[in-house]
Parts: structure tokens; sequence; C-alpha cells
């Protein structure tokens, strides 16, 4: 463990991630050995993958950060069965106080706890929670992640769950250690197309999967730009210093998914290539004329517009993932799944193909109805009902709160918070380095070759009410 960091510490690799590193990667990387594996010789304490902790008949659970995500999970969580709300925590008071005044008409009656930027940790602290939701800046996740486990807590966490590969290795220690949950809040694993298209996958209609893409394409210029409506401290903004695919799970954790990574599949190596910057240094420096505040971020260097990232897997199969997030263009996350008897694609239209044509709209409607997983015809109308990205958050909350209730294993785990998430700065390495290759650690200890794929039944669980 300590020889791992040592090494972590001497090539830089340890500090990826933080603000201003990527201006000055170029300068301070050489070209690592491509054999280095960071934590291969790590053996696994114990297999958090299909891990079942005890069920528990009320999830009490304690929500830190209701500025942008937040209040949206505290209003979910509300109308799900068998959840007591206890605690919510912000820095701010008035945004823990506007959240609980949202819980009026309701059975929760949270206690407060904000003022300070460690108001959270009195709050891990408690004796009666289960389970410490994390929606607050990035920099937080792991430490908030990590104190909440360590606190006999588990923990559900915003994307990404880790900046750089030490917190990867710390969550997926501490959750070993303490045999506490760490799942990482990717919603995107329960849209509607990605988990038919996971079924479809497990279902054999695309045969061997060869080969599948994700993205996070979304134009955010003007809100990482926006001193009132964009996020406390520009904190979003600070990020984008870095060079490389800063926001990887929402195309990944599908994709993974479907490809079974992490259960009988894992990433072996990959390589990054970053366009220049075209607009974000520009849109500092043309603010900064009319604004002294922006002075500093004009002073700055920026991600380049787009991020391009390619994995090849254990078994051969391949892996695109490309980050945009200032360009003009249309929201997409691709969600790509080519095999060699069939194809699908969600954006800009959600399409099949068996062939050398697109499947006609009463093909697809059947497609529909054999491929539907039992999660969307058991909540699926009531998640559109409910709201959050058109009612994948929902699936996800009360999915993650029905396995917890029932003592069912988490459709994700640490190992995919740790390695969905370590494309971040690895990326961010392969970029400074001329898009040379790195290997991507193996966070399971081997045990990904045995460990059972996600499932897409509700076997054993299902049985959680909504409140709507």
């Amino acid at each position: 463990m300590n020889k791992r960091r040592e090494f972590l510490k001497s090539t830089g690799l340890a500090g990826l991630g933080l603000f201003g590193a990527g201006s000055a990667l170029a300068n301070e990387f050489q070209t690592l050995p491509l054999e280095a594996n960071y934590g291969a010789s790590r053996v696994q304490t114990f297999n958090m993958s299909g891990f079942a902790a005890p069920k528990l008949e009320t999830v009490r659970v304690g929500i830190v950060g209701l500025g942008m995500r937040g209040p949206g999970a505290v209003d979910r969580l509300s109308k799900i069965e068998g959840v007591e709300i206890k605690a919510l925590c912000d820095l701010l008071p008035e945004r823990a106080e506007k959240a609980k005044k949202s819980l009026e008409g309701t059975p929760h009656r949270p206690e407060l706890y904000s003022g300070s930027p460690y108001a959270w940790k009195k709050m891990c602290e408690r004796p009666d929670l289960d389970l410490i939701y994390i929606a607050t800046p990035w920099e937080w996740h792991t430490p908030m992640a990590v104190y909440a486990m360590e606190s006999g807590k588990h923990a559900a966490v915003e994307v990404p769950a880790a900046r750089t590969l030490d917190e990867c290795w710390q969550l997926v220690e501490t959750s070993e250690r303490t045999q506490k949950h760490c799942m990482q809040l990717e919603n995107c694993c329960y849209d509607f197309f990605e988990l038919m298209t996971l079924k479809m996958a497990r279902e054999g209609f695309f045969g061997e999967v060869l080969h599948v893409e994700g993205a996070y394409i979304h134009d955010l210029l003007w809100l990482n730009f926006d001193k009132d409506k964009g996020y406390q401290g520009m904190w979003r903004l600070k990020e984008n210093l870095r060079n490389g695919n800063l926001y990887p799970t929402h195309g990944l954790g599908p994709i993974c998914q479907i490809l079974n990574i992490n259960r009988g599949d894992q990433m072996d190596y990959l390589t990054s290539v970053s366009s220049a910057d075209f607009q974000m240094k520009k849109k500092a420096e043309e603010l900064a004329m009319q604004d002294s505040f922006w002075n500093e971020f004009a002073a700055k260097n920026y991600r380049g517009n787009m991020n391009t990232t390619v994995v090849k897997t254990k078994h051969g199969k391949t892996i695109m993932i490309q980050h945009d997030v200032t360009s003009p263009r249309p929201y997409s996350r691709l969600h790509v799944v080519s095999g060699t008897e069939g194809y699908a694609q969600k954006y800009p239209d959600q399409k099949v193909s068996k062939g050398h044509s697109w499947m006609k709209e009463d093909e697809m409607k059947a497609l529909q109805e054999k491929y539907t997983p039992e999660i969307v015809q058991k909540v699926g109308e009531l998640a559109k009902q409910i709201g959050g990205h058109g009612g994948m958050d929902f699936m996800m909350d009360w999915r993650l709160i029905d396995c917890l209730r029932n003592g069912l294993p988490l459709d994700q785990d640490v190992y995919d918070a740790a390695l969905w998430s370590c494309i971040s700065p690895l990326s961010e390495w392969s970029v400074a380095n001329r898009s040379n290759s790195i290997d991507v650690p193996d966070f399971t200890g081997g045990s990904w070759k045995t460990n059972t794929p996600v499932p897409i039944t509700l076997a054993g669980g299902g049985t959680t009410k909504v409140r709507v």
C-alpha cells in the first residue's frame, strides 16, 4: 500500500486532478513505462462486488449538498417507502432551511447542519443514520464518502466519485475494510434506452458486443461563466483547468455494464487526446474586459474543447468516451452498442439495426415490449411523473433504497465508482504525454474474472412502494 502511494507520488500521478495541475503536466511528466500498473499487486481484503449488506427496514438518510442536485434528491427520497430523511446539511444555512421547508406536509423532520465547511462531519457521526447522500462540489466527494463509511454509514455519492487515482484507491480500501457500500450516483445507468440495451445485450440481441461509445457533450459554456446561476465559488469553472475527460461517467457507466466491466471483463489500457481550447480562455478574457472579477480566470489555461479517450479491454473490446461542454452542439451521450449481430445508438434518435438499415417504427415498438426491463415495468411510469432527468434519477434512488431494504447487492459498487472515475486523471496523463497509452488499474484485485454481472431483474427486490 505504501509502495503504491510512493510510486504515485514520485511519478506525479497522485496529484492528478488538482486545480491547475493540467497546465503544468506537459513540463513535469515523463512517459511512464507501460508495464507500470498502479495497484496490480494489491491483495483484495474483501470483495464488495455482489456484497449484500444486512436488510434495513427503514433507511435513515442524511443528505449533504443542497445547491444544484441536492434539493431534487430530497424530493425524490421523500416519496420512497421506508426512507426517513433525518438530517440535511449545506454550507449555507438558507439552503438547508429551504430544503427542510420543502418537506412540510411529509413525515420527514430532519435536523439541520450548516454554517461550517465541516458541519457534514458532525452529521456523519450521528448513530441514527444508515446512508449519507452526497451532492456537493467534486473536491468533497471522496473525503465525505470515506468519512461516511468510516462512521459506519453507506455512502451514495454524485459523479465523479473521485478526482485522483489516490482518491479512487481510498474509496476502494475504505469500502472493503468497513464493508459499507459506496455507490456512485450514476443516473444514466437508469435511463430507459440504456436499460433496454442492457437487457438486449444480456439476451444476445447484439451477438458479441465488440465496441461501445459514450459521451458527455453538453453546451455549458454559459453556465460555467455565470456568477449568479452557476456554481458556488465558481468551482465547476476551476475544474476546467484540468485537461482531459473531466466527466466520463454519464456515457461510460451504461456501456461498462453492457460489457460486464469489473464482472467478466476489465479495462486494460487507454489513450486520450484533447483539442486545443478555442472558447474558454477567450470567454474569460472577454468578461475580464468588463468585470475585474474575471481577471484571475483570464490568466489561466483551460482544457481543450473536445477530449476523446479510447480504452481497450482485456478481452479485446474497445470503448470510446468523449467530453465537450463548451461547443455549440446538441446534447448527446452517444450511447452506441456495436456487436457481431446488431447495433444500437441513442442520439440523435433511438435506433436499432440488424443490418444495413434501421428498424422501422413497428419493429422498434416490438423491441421495447420484449426488452423493457423489470425495473421499468415496476416504477418507470411513476418515475416519469416524479421526474429527475425524465425519471432516471428517481429509478436510481428507488433501486438504491429497495436494495438496501431487501439486503441485495447494489447495481453499482465501489469498484465501478473508482474505475469510471479514474478515466479523468488517466486521460489527463495521456493528454499531457502526447497521447501515450497508460494502463488502467484493476481496482477489483483480480476478482473481475469471477464477479457476476449486474442483474437485470428485481429478484428478491421490488417490494418498496412509492408515495406520489
